[in-house]
């Protein structure tokens, strides 16, 4: 049996997978911030809002504001990013959700979700 040498051409290189040479898949993180308007406060919004960022993967922390808005910063991928900012155009079963202003932020890279006060 002939054995192979060790190296190779240029060209025999190209036709031969590595997997040092294979593209990795960056996967584009993005930070959001919603300003929830409406009946959001009282009724476990913040609570519920941490259970369905979990469930997505993603991190950031929720708050109450003095002026009765919610506060939510989410990081993650675009389509959990999408999936967070529909639930709280709904919120939880007794929330009121009359507007919801997001705005794109700078990442932060933290990799937990918590309930600030």
């Amino acid at each position: 049996m002939a054995r192979r040498t060790r190296g190779r051409s240029e060209s025999e290189q190209r036709r031969w997978v590595s997997r040092s040479n294979r593209p990795r898949i960056n996967r584009l993180r993005e930070r959001w911030r919603f300003l929830v308007e409406g009946h959001v406060q009282g009724v476990g919004f913040r609570q519920a809002c941490r259970r369905r960022a979990m469930e997505l993967g993603l991190s950031g922390w929720v708050r109450n504001l003095a002026d009765g808005r919610v506060e939510v910063q989410v990081e993650g991928e675009s389509l959990p990013l999408n999936e967070m900012r529909l639930w709280c155009e709904q919120g939880p079963s007794h929330a009121r959700v009359r507007l919801v202003r997001p705005s794109q932020i700078p990442i932060t890279g933290d990799d937990w979700f918590e309930i600030r006060s």
